[in-house]
């Protein structure tokens, strides 16, 4: 495993692991969601079910979350998170295990991030796996349970809300991340998409709920797409038995690309 860190458009620091393997039949970066990390256990699990098969695992904080990178959680935003994505992609270019086309895999804000990128860039991704992904703003906004928190995010300028991850870490995020998410959707440009798919969700998530993984599985083009429902599990998946599910689900996948 290799550790290093690399500047992104802006100049400012970002922490790489790659996890090499020989022989290599392929590449795959994984990403974390919104004030996720590279270390996180699901998106570790991803990244292990790529190794397992062959691939060589690159994962990253994005700037402007909670890992090794610079920047504030505060200022996250789909646009700095994808942003993050295609420069350690160029990065990547420039090192001797770099190997098109490769694979994709996110989760939640991650995961519109690596469906975006497919869209634009469709002939170097091999399949793509966006994880309980957020699909559009204007989807997000309509989640509805949490209606009065947009509300008073709206109102404050400000969501302020513990981390489930780091118990007494408090996340306070600026409403400009929301103006921000609402200029994206992957629906417009879902023909591209026509690599595998993989989409998994927990049948308890709230924030990118299986009736919004329906919307995009049922609009991607008719091919080699898959979604799968993980029982009792929400939005971020951190009980081992998920994990183990998830692993298995990646893994049978990994190996029919």
């Amino acid at each position: 495993m290799q550790k290093v860190f690399i500047k992104n458009r802006k100049g400012q620091k970002v922490a790489v692991i790659v996890e090499e393997v020989s022989p290599q039949k392929g590449l795959a970066f994984v990403m974390h969601g919104l004030g996720g990390t590279k270390d996180q256990s699901h998106v570790q699990t991803f990244a292990d079910a790529f190794l397992s098969g062959g691939y060589t695992a690159v994962r990253f904080d994005t700037t402007n979350t909670f890992g090794e990178s610079d920047g504030n959680y505060e200022d996250a935003t789909v646009t700095n998170y994808y942003e993050d994505l295609e420069d350690v992609i160029a990065w990547a270019k420039t090192q001797p295990w770099y190997a098109e086309p490769f694979c994709l895999a996110g989760h939640s804000l991650g995961g519109i991030c690596t469906a975006l990128y497919a869209e634009k860039y469709p002939e170097k991704v091999k399949a793509l796996a966006p994880i309980s992904t957020v699909v559009s703003g204007q989807l997000s906004m309509e989640t509805s349970p949490k209606t009065k928190i947009l509300e008073e995010w709206k109102r404050t300028g400000w969501r302020i809300e513990g981390s489930k991850t780091t118990p007494g870490r408090i996340k306070r995020l600026k409403w400009s991340h929301m103006e921000d998410r609402l200029r994206y959707d992957v629906l417009p440009l879902v023909a591209k998409l026509t690599m595998p798919v993989l989409l998994i969700v927990g049948d308890h998530d709230e924030s990118t709920p299986m009736s919004h993984q329906k919307i995009l599985f049922d609009a991607l083009p008719s091919g080699k797409k898959e979604l799968h429902i993980i029982k009792d599990a929400p939005h971020t998946f951190r009980d081992p038995k998920h994990l183990t599910e998830i692993k298995e689900i990646f893994s049978k996948w990994i190996d029919t690309l």
